[in-house]
């Protein structure tokens, strides 16, 4: 193990790594907001919409990420629209992350007891009023397992952004490892994949306790 390559190559990938990191974030940001909404287009059943959200989230979920990717920064442009790399990265994470998202939240949703909907109303609470203070936040609570699971595979699924000739993780081995020295570069890039993700894990581990502990999603 050559520590001295370890050294001098260690910035570079954190360099990539605070990339991978930003691309991520904002990624999976505008998937949860995408999920969010198609999963209320669905639970409330709105003629027409909830067709559209049904036909996205079955496109979404099953084409790869990096046939997404080709599309947007290399077949648009024939279209006459061009997109920077790190839009395309963006956008195509959200779109794929939307899909898995919306699942997530629907799951929630369809979870949370009529009874407890029919209270609400009962009540005089308005509509707006039901979904922010009694339907979201125990849909969220059910929905959390499985928003950590597609916010991991998510965050892996950038490993692919290197298509589109974006510096991440990925581009920074590949460019590297041609150089020799496999077993460092190897080492570098799964230690910064596991800084990266497993604070996520651990975060969103503690969010299901704390879930737990406030009894929703029981």
């Amino acid at each position: 193990m050559d520590l001295a390559f370890i050294s001098k190559y260690a910035q570079l990938y954190a360099q990539a790594a605070k990339l991978t990191v930003i691309l991520a974030a904002a990624g999976i940001a505008l998937s949860l907001v995408i999920g969010l909404v198609c999963s209320l287009i669905r639970y409330y059943r709105l003629p027409l919409l909830k067709s559209l959200a049904r036909a996205y989230i079955e496109m979404s979920r099953n084409t790869p990420l990096m046939i997404q990717l080709f599309f947007l920064y290399y077949g648009l442009p024939r279209a006459g629209l061009r997109l920077e790399s790190v839009t395309c990265a963006i956008i195509g994470l959200a779109f794929l992350g939307g899909g898995y998202m919306a699942e997530a939240f629907r799951g929630g949703l369809e979870a949370v007891s009529r009874v407890q909907v029919e209270a609400g109303l009962s009540v005089g609470l308005s509509r707006p009023q039901l979904v922010r203070y009694v339907i979201l936040p125990q849909a969220f609570a059910v929905a959390v397992p499985a928003i950590t699971a597609n916010t991991i595979f998510l965050m892996k699924e950038t490993s692919v952004f290197s298509i589109i000739a974006l510096a991440d993780l990925v581009y920074v081995f590949k460019d590297l490892v041609r150089e020799g020295h496999s077993n460092e570069n190897n080492l570098l890039l799964v230690l910064f994949y596991l800084i990266i993700i497993l604070p996520v894990s651990l975060f969103f581990a503690y969010l299901e306790r704390r879930v737990r502990r406030a009894g929703f999603g029981a």
